[in-house]
């Protein structure tokens, strides 16, 4: 009898813990009562948030992901705003494996400009800022058909990266870069022709009631059609192969060496204080909303946080993979949420540091802190 009542008690004991580890953190995390959280969730058709969390597993040599959503839907549009630079910048460097002359410490500069700079530095712009002239820059060294067409080509879908960043401009062709080869030999690359990018045909494409265009309103809503297109699922898709590239079949991964990818990783989470920005404009969670975007104090050095966000017209989107090396645990978080109570676009009037950078902090603390709890 004790057998049977200890057997029995090990089965009763075996499924809490089973299910305990089984649990949704993300369903635990947006129920929080935080007022941080709640105010969104309470509200949440006002804001279009789509969420996806991806809990990590190793067996073996094997690791295992899965992801757990909360409203996430390609056919849903949100504005990427500047998370469409990450593909640029991985795309950059695997370009440079194609080309026996180049190297990410190549100087070069865009022809009829005046700035010189590098692809190395181009890249942890890119992650340390934000930084539209650098995106803009590999931009015109990949054109537009060739960024869209890798991707899909590695499993990357769906996506449609159409312009530049900060400067709309209609031209469909990429400036020539002129190259230094050496000190005193420059090269200049070929100007690239891009195809008219066709409209989007996707829900909430357009948005709002108005918006301002040379400081006119005008009383229509906001057409996004043209615009920059990376849902939440490809954004990860991405991350996942940028950060366990072997859990990828070969053609599916970047062709990257064990230095750029180094040096990939190291711009992804290096903070803006580290190479030389200002701290107290570039405060670490300048471009690290999860856990850390609503404060300015510094980001511990046993916290890495890998990742690209972008916020443009109210929206605001984070794709990371975090990382506690003291812990040792580890999980990817990628979320999209507007702020435009008023419905005005191009006003500059939005609840980015009221609403959505502390939703999107709480909401990556609410899973940090499950995540120290599992088993």
């Amino acid at each position: 009898m004790k057998q049977l009542v200890f057997f029995l008690c090990c089965v009763f004991l075996g499924s809490c813990s089973s299910q305990e580890q089984n649990l949704n953190f993300l369903e635990t995390a947006l129920s929080s009562q935080n007022p941080k959280i709640k105010r969104v969730m309470d509200s949440i058709a006002n804001y279009q948030v789509q969420i996806r969390y991806t809990q990590i597993n190793r067996r073996n040599d094997s690791v295992i992901f899965t992801d757990y959503d909360f409203q996430v839907n390609d056919s849903n549009y949100f504005y990427p705003a500047s998370t469409a630079k990450f593909p640029t910048a991985v795309l950059a460097l695997e370009r440079l494996n194609t080309t026996d002359t180049l190297s990410m410490d190549t100087k070069y500069y865009v022809e009829g400009d005046t700035i010189e700079s590098t692809f190395k530095q181009d890249v942890s712009e890119i992650f340390a800022v934000s930084d539209n002239l650098a995106n803009n820059r590999l931009v015109e060294l990949l054109g537009f058909e060739d960024i869209n067409n890798t991707l899909r080509k590695k499993g990357i879908t769906p996506v449609r990266i159409a312009h530049r960043l900060g400067e709309h401009s209609d031209n469909l062709s990429t400036k020539p870069l002129i190259i230094y080869l050496n000190d005193s030999t420059t090269g200049i690359t070929k100007s690239i022709l891009n195809k008219t990018p066709l409209e989007l045909n996707l829900l909430n494409i357009t948005k709002g009631s108005g918006f301002y265009e040379d400081d006119i309103l005008i009383k229509e809503p906001f057409d996004f059609r043209s615009k920059n297109y990376f849902p939440i699922s490809s954004q990860h898709n991405l991350i996942k192969r940028v950060i366990f590239p072997q859990s990828f079949d070969i053609s599916e991964r970047f062709n990257l060496s064990e230095v750029q990818r180094e040096y990939l990783l190291s711009a992804m989470h290096t903070v803006p204080r580290k190479i030389g920005y200002d701290p107290k404009t570039y405060y670490d969670g300048y471009c690290k909303f999860f856990i850390y975007g609503d404060t300015k104090e510094n980001i511990p050095e046993h916290i890495e946080i890998y990742n690209k966000v972008g916020f443009a017209y109210g929206t605001l989107t984070d794709c990371a993979y975090i990382k506690d090396t003291e812990k040792n645990i580890d999980f990817f978080l990628t979320a999209t949420i507007l702020v435009n109570k008023d419905g005005i676009f191009n006003d500059d009037v939005y609840e980015y540091d009221e609403i959505g950078i502390p939703f999107l902090a709480q909401l990556g603390r609410e899973i940090y802190q499950q995540e120290l709890k599992r088993k």
